[in-house]
């Protein structure tokens, strides 16, 4: 990947939810590339010491006047990178108000304030898991969007009133669909610290460095070759630099697209435990209990797309090096 085509020399973005562990690697490459990240984040679950490379706000985006307050701070900002939502699957099935609200109420309030701005270009956070359960593998982008979770009931709810918002008032915009984010930045400086910390690598990891007990594999009776279920992983700094490629494509005319961010492969949760063993030595401890409501048997991405559209391939996604640089950073943390 050429590095050049990003220069992002002497512009300005707004991030929200950039104190996040994607919002912060996307802070961090824009910063690298020559601009300034403007961080959003009300640090519900963003952390501050992840904001390095440009100034924090401390603003919700289910706040419309504060919002907008902010937005006047920055006249400079011509594109908005949105990235703010609750993830936890198990909890958005337990508790779809909050979900609701923090995600689509959210979106709608800063798509209102972005127009209020005069921005009317967006980059937006979305997840796999909009296309819900079904066979065809590896997905396409125009696969059947029928979300089994909560969580990707609401993104696929602030994807139709993006596009509702293209048509009725010109916004621009380019949707990332991610797989599996995964990794940490090479410097060590960012990565998951999620709380509750739900997902595989990092709980992986604590139990084979003996800092958690035993880590539990959520469903081993899945279609799969060994019983657990499929994802494709990606690394987090591969997905900050989807985003930049999305703002180039945006600068160049493009006007809408929804595209896969993936790397086309498909790991299991036993695949993933056996690599962490095999890069750091350490055997990862398991029992295994019930699945989570939500779950999907297999995910893996067609990422075609993204390199037609966006001229994005990823390069740091070999699974050793998400498990190596994953196991750096968390080290770093637990010591």
């Amino acid at each position: 990947m050429n590095s050049a085509r990003y220069d992002l020399t002497g512009q300005d973005f707004i991030v929200v939810g950039g104190a996040g562990y994607i919002g912060s690697h996307v802070c961090k490459e824009i910063h690298r590339h020559g601009g300034r990240p403007i961080t959003f984040d009300n640090l519900s679950s963003g952390h501050e010491h992840a904001v390095r490379w440009g100034p924090l706000v401390t603003v919700d985006v289910r706040d419309d006047e504060a919002l907008n307050k902010s937005f006047a701070k920055f006249p400079d900002a011509k594109i908005v990178i949105h990235l703010a939502s609750s993830i936890e699957v198990g909890f958005g099935e337990r508790n779809p108000a909050e979900f609701y609200d923090n995600n689509v109420v959210g979106a709608l309030t800063l798509l209102k304030s972005m127009r209020k701005a005069g921005i009317d270009r967006l980059i937006f956070s979305s997840t796999c898991a909009t296309y819900g359960e079904t066979p065809n593998m590896p997905l396409t982008e125009s696969e059947l969007q029928n979300p089994f979770s909560t969580y990707g009931k609401t993104k696929l709810a602030i994807e139709h009133m993006i596009q509702s918002f293209h048509k009725a008032y010109g916004l621009n915009y380019v949707t990332l669909r991610y797989f599996n984010a995964s990794g940490a930045d090479a410097d060590g400086d960012i990565g998951e610290e999620h709380d509750p910390e739900t997902h595989l690598i990092p709980n992986a990891m604590k139990a084979a460095a003996g800092q958690a007990p035993k880590m539990t594999i959520l469903g081993m009776d899945y279609d799969t070759p060994d019983g657990t279920p499929i994802r494709d992983y990606i690394h987090v700094t591969d997905i900050a630099l989807a985003h930049l490629g999305a703002v180039k494509a945006l600068e160049a005319g493009l006007d809408t697209a929804e595209v896969n961010i993936g790397t086309g492969q498909g790991v299991s949760v036993l695949e993933i435990l056996d690599s962490i063993e095999k890069v750091t030595g350490h055997p990862v401890p398991y029992d295994v209990g019930a699945r989570r409501d939500g779950d999907l048997t297999r995910l893996y991405a067609d990422a075609s797309k993204a390199e037609a559209i966006l001229g994005f391939t990823p390069q740091h996604s070999e699974l050793e090096n998400i498990i190596a640089t994953a196991w750096a950073f968390h080290q770093k943390t637990w010591s």
